[in-house]
């Protein structure tokens, strides 16, 4: 078994799906871990579960690491997320910033220490990255480096918005599972209500 390579597939994303019973495919995306010296990569397959695109899983790092993505291929739209603090304590279930990104090939995405970012592809086609997160460097598994912290996405079932097909466009749904956001970008995207 290759652990600089993992998939993550229906079963392993039902935790953070708008509706995790929908109709879908059995693989959502690949990832290739680099070592020390090279880039991840990931691929996500193209379509929707149900009615919402396909996404990553989404996770925030241990600690103040920040990452940068380039767009290879493809496009899509990039969700950040920053948790509001209670003490020291962050808050799983309220946001103090949230901010919708439209990607495309050529572009590159930042995502400053302590955003938990999920990125979804609407397009027809394959979206590609290379990212510079260094949590290969470290033990765990290629689909789960311990660097990244997946609890607070899995526990709110997704980030405070799902992105949806509707009309044939993006749209957003907002996850009820949280309490309040501070302050949100939402790229423009419209909201609707199911």
């Amino acid at each position: 078994m290759n652990k600089r390579f993992a998939q993550r597939t229906h079963t392993e994303m039902k935790d953070v799906l708008m509706d995790p019973n929908a109709p879908t495919l059995n693989e959502h995306y690949y990832m290739i871990r680099g070592d020390n010296e090279d880039r991840n990569i990931t691929v996500w397959e193209s379509g929707t579960v149900g009615d919402e695109y396909v996404k990553t899983y989404g996770h925030y790092h241990r600690g103040d690491g920040d990452e940068t993505y380039w767009i290879l291929f493809g496009r899509g739209i990039a969700l950040l997320q920053k948790r509001a603090v209670e003490g020291e304590t962050p808050l799983s279930d309220s946001i103090e910033e949230f901010t919708v990104t439209h990607i495309n090939q050529g572009d590159m995405l930042f995502v400053p220490p302590r955003f938990g970012h999920c990125l979804v592809n609407t397009g027809p086609s394959f979206l590609v990255t290379a990212d510079n997160n260094v949590a290969h460097a470290q033990e765990g598994p290629a689909s789960a480096p311990v660097e990244n912290d997946y609890e607070p996405i899995k526990e709110m079932r997704g980030f405070a918005y799902y992105v949806i097909q509707h009309n044939g466009e993006p749209t957003l749904v907002k996850n009820s599972r949280y309490k309040n956001i501070q302050h949100e970008d939402l790229g423009g995207l419209p909201v609707v209500e199911l």
